[in-house]
């Protein structure tokens, strides 16, 4: 079993593990240390140990042939009205490049109800995938995730896939972990970067660690299949190919798989349209001075909006959130969502990297700020520094002058 292990014979009960433990997850009991549940294998202990008593040591893949797992998979969601979701295809992009560097196959993995036509699988394959496997089942028709996560289990099991990548939906994000457990493998979330070490098959999964202070890259070496959840927005989705037929699997549900969750109804949420779906977002930070502005703000994206011919929406940053300045729907970054819009305009946003970890998909970045040292810079194409109230009249006028 992985884990914290003590060697009795060194341990000379010093105590060193027990001060550098953060989580109690050591103790020093008649001059010898115990492990105790709170341990996390962070390995602080390890490190202050000076007679070399404390290792960590981890689970080799018993049994498990890592030559056996091969290709590429995308699970492809699709909404309530049984169409494929803008994520499924942003990661088939990337997928696609990945599957090329590794010389492997790219299949999309979808579930749907039973008398779901083809149209899913030719735009899935117009994405990029090689192939479809697809259920088609009643049981699939509504997001139960414990029947999704048996059913991608059974798949998985199967055909040993060596990757399997999910969006970071909501309902990604509760399917996901459930299929890790089944098959005993690891999982990534909210991965930022995906690159792939042909050589050793090892996909190098990145994503902000310690409140996104820092990247990590992380690899699960001796379990298959590698999986990550990646965020809707972080990747752009490819121009679409001319498919005429699609090569699609079929592959039944298993008989025994039942959901223990009923529908018996739906009701709109009553959410305006999402951010991410926005060709043009304006995003606000504290900068703007007050609430007051938003006015002037909504009034420039609505501008910008006709002028390009696209649709255009405000987004803001987490502090404007807290100030109750806008709803959380509106936020932008590592904890509202990743956006990417043809066009963003940051207006007083510093660029805090938990920020610009949500909008690294924009195509283009215009950003005004006073500080000329704003991180927020560093990613920008067009930079202005300059008072935020000053510049957004000024476009405004513009922009109404070319009506």
């Amino acid at each position: 079993m992985s884990g914290l292990v003590v060697d009795e014979s060194k341990c000379v009960g010093c105590r060193r593990c027990e001060r550098v433990c953060a989580n109690a997850g050591i103790e020093v009991v008649e001059r010898r240390a115990h492990v105790l549940d709170g341990c996390v294998s962070c390995g602080m202990c390890v490190d202050a140990c000076p007679v070399g008593a404390l290792s960590i040591e981890k689970d080799v893949a018993a049994g498990v042939s890592l030559d056996e797992y091969e290709n590429i998979w995308v699970f492809a969601q699709v909404d309530a009205a049984g169409t494929v979701l803008p994520v499924a295809l942003e990661l088939l992009g990337r997928a696609r490049e990945l599957a090329d560097e590794r010389g492997c196959d790219l299949v999309a993995v979808v579930g749907e109800a039973a008398e779901a036509d083809d149209d899913n699988a030719r735009t899935l394959m117009g994405a990029g995938a090689d192939e479809v496997i697809r259920t088609c089942d009643d049981r699939l028709a509504h997001a139960d995730a414990e029947v999704f996560a048996a059913w991608l289990a059974d798949l998985a099991n199967t055909y040993k896939p060596e990757v399997i990548l999910y969006g970071a939906t909501i309902f990604g994000r509760e399917l996901a972990p459930r299929v890790a457990v089944l098959l005993q493998t690891g999982l990534t979330a909210d991965c930022t970067v995906l690159e792939m070490d042909a050589e050793a098959g090892l996909l190098q999964q990145t994503r902000p660690a310690f409140g996104g202070n820092l990247m990590a890259t992380i690899v699960c070496p001796s379990h298959r299949p590698q999986m990550a959840t990646v965020r809707p927005g972080i990747f752009a989705a490819p121009e679409p190919r001319e498919v005429r037929s699609a090569i699609v699997t079929d592959v039944d549900l298993d008989p025994e798989v039942y959901g223990r969750v009923r529908v018996v109804s739906r009701e709109a949420s009553g959410v305006d349209a999402s951010i991410t779906d926005a060709d043009v977002l304006v995003v606000v930070g504290r900068g703007i001075g007050s609430k007051k502005e938003l006015a002037r703000v909504r009034r420039l994206a609505e501008l910008l909006g006709q002028r390009l011919g696209c649709s255009a929406e405000i987004g803001c940053t987490r502090p404007v959130v807290e100030a109750g300045w806008l709803d959380y729907a509106h936020q932008v970054g590592q904890t509202g969502v990743s956006v990417a819009p043809r066009l963003l305009v940051s207006l007083g946003v510093s660029g805090a990297i938990q920020h610009l970890a949500g909008i690294s998909g924009a195509g283009t970045v215009v950003a005004v700020n006073e500080d000329a040292d704003a991180p927020i810079f560093g990613v920008a194409q067009y930079k202005v520094v300059g008072d935020c109230h000053e510049v957004v009249e000024a476009l405004i006028s513009q922009l109404e002058a070319a009506e």
